[in-house]
């Protein structure tokens, strides 16, 4: 069902164009080991923060699907409002251990742990953002990268390895449609539901430049997987103290009356600074 809440968000993130401008209105530090943060939502006037903690890196090929699986442990932080931790969720199962983007769906944190490499596995769960109860939902084939729920269909969505297939489901886990994505801009890696059949997506390209090094490409983008279709892309080139563009990893994003505010947590734990979760207000 859309509200007035869902129309104001959809409204003001459909206004984002390659003139807008970021302005840092609070950087939240977080003093704990953070690992590689994937996903973010907020939930119950808490903040749920998904993350990697890698033990033995996988070894890369040419073919994402034939890295070696490496092994990590996944973490779903419950963070306060000032940043602390309170709890840490363990999720995942032996290689399983990658922990994509999340989304809350007004009852459940919804957050996908798969095999760190491209065509594995993945294990969808739930979390009671009150009792922070674990509850496997249903397995899926593939690495799933991030994962939403969207109540009034009552239907989950979600993205490959680098978004290169999108999926459908019901939440049993059956497969409703599986389609290529279109796009080519950037990698989706975190999503959120900002109406019925409508999300919004958040990712990266790494851009070989001519000097050698490589450039941190983001990029916002509203989805509409009923319509196979995305309806907007928006260029984001604002970037953490570490180097990271925003988007690189975790976002979310609220409105209010003021109008839009983008929060993301682009740096890892080893980053310089370490990891904080920046929110910048769209004019």
């Amino acid at each position: 069902m859309t509200t007035p809440a869902t129309e104001l968000l959809s409204d003001a993130v459909s206004a984002l164009d390659r003139r807008s401008r970021f302005d840092l209105v609070e950087e939240i530090h977080l003093d704990f080991p953070t690992h590689h943060p994937q996903g973010m939502a907020f939930a119950r006037g808490l903040t749920f923060l998904s993350s990697v903690e890698i033990l033995d890196a996988p070894h890369p090929a040419v073919d994402p699907a034939l890295r070696t699986p490496g092994r990590g442990s996944g973490h779903v932080f419950v963070l306060g409002a000032d940043g602390g931790l309170l709890r840490d969720i363990p999720v995942g199962e032996g290689l399983a251990y990658h922990p994509g983007g999340i989304d809350f769906d007004g009852d459940h944190v919804w957050v996908s742990v798969a095999e760190y490499r491209a065509g594995s596995r993945s294990i969808v769960y739930t979390i009671d953002p009150d009792t922070f109860e674990v509850r496997e939902r249903f397995r899926v084939e593939d690495h799933i990268g991030w994962i939403v729920r969207d109540p009034g269909l009552d239907l989950v969505f979600g993205g490959s390895w680098g978004s290169r297939q999108l999926y459908t489901w019901d939440t049993e886990g059956r497969l409703v449609d599986q389609w290529e994505n279109p796009g080519h801009f950037v990698d989706y890696q975190d999503a959120q539901l900002l109406g019925p059949g409508l999300l919004l997506c958040s990712g990266i390209s790494l851009l070989p430049q001519a000097n050698g090094g490589v450039l941190e490409l983001g990029g916002l983008g509203l989805v509409e997987p009923l319509r196979q279709r995305i309806r907007r892309d928006v260029p984001i080139s604002v970037f953490s103290r570490a180097g990271h563009v925003i988007t690189r990893n975790p976002v979310t994003v609220t409105a209010d009356e003021s109008g839009l505010l983008i929060h993301a947590a682009p740096d890892d734990g080893d980053d310089d600074g370490g990891t904080r979760i920046l929110s910048y207000r769209i004019i």
